[in-house]
């Protein structure tokens, strides 16, 4: 039954909070497939929100991995009332913050990194990937977070500003400023 309707999330936008929601709860009893779909409906926005945080794509897999171990154990803490996307990436972005304490390392997206991403469409070329790339390279570090997070899980602003620890209109402004830089590279780029 939960098949059914996670191949029916996945051909949609992303996956519906519903689903989540009985995924984790399923998880929470021990359930193992549920865990593995839980993982195929939410490693994208998890690794982004990893790799975001720590701009290195080893450590962003082994926090990325981590926060699913996370998910296992504490499946059952998980309360029904939120996001459950928000509480996954709550999860990946502490972890992040503590490997990034432990390490200390800072730095920009390696070409190896950033095709690590997931593509979401199938039709995204290497050269769309390096306009975007080079694009993205333009937004301070908070808006490609931003950007990204909106893009890659399909969380509302709100839930964004609630996950960074940011007023609402902060996060409002931030991705408005980040599209206009974005439409402003990418416009000069077709001109060019």
């Amino acid at each position: 039954m939960l098949i059914t309707a996670v191949d029916t999330a996945e051909r949609e936008q992303g996956p519906d909070r519903e689903l989540l929601d009985r995924l984790l709860a399923a998880v929470a009893r021990g359930d193992r497939d549920a865990l593995g779909q839980f993982y195929r409906l939410t490693r994208g926005a998890v690794y982004a929100m990893a790799l975001s945080v720590l701009k290195n794509s080893h450590d962003a897999q082994d926090v990325a991995q981590d926060a699913f171990v996370t998910v296992w154990q504490k499946a059952g803490s998980y309360q029904s009332q939120g996001s459950p996307m928000a509480w996954m990436l709550t999860v990946t972005r502490n972890l992040a913050r503590m490997k990034l304490r432990q390490s200390a390392r800072f730095g920009e997206l390696t070409e190896d990194e950033w095709n690590a991403l997931p593509a979401q469409a199938p039709n995204v070329t290497p050269e769309d990937k390096a306009v975007l790339q080079d694009a993205l390279e333009t937004l301070s570090a908070q808006e490609r977070q931003i950007v990204l997070l909106h893009a890659s899980s399909g969380l509302k602003h709100r839930e964004i500003a609630a996950l960074l620890e940011l007023p609402l209109s902060t996060v409002l402004s931030k991705y408005r400023r980040a599209l206009e830089k974005l439409r402003t590279q990418l416009e000069g780029d077709d001109r060019a």
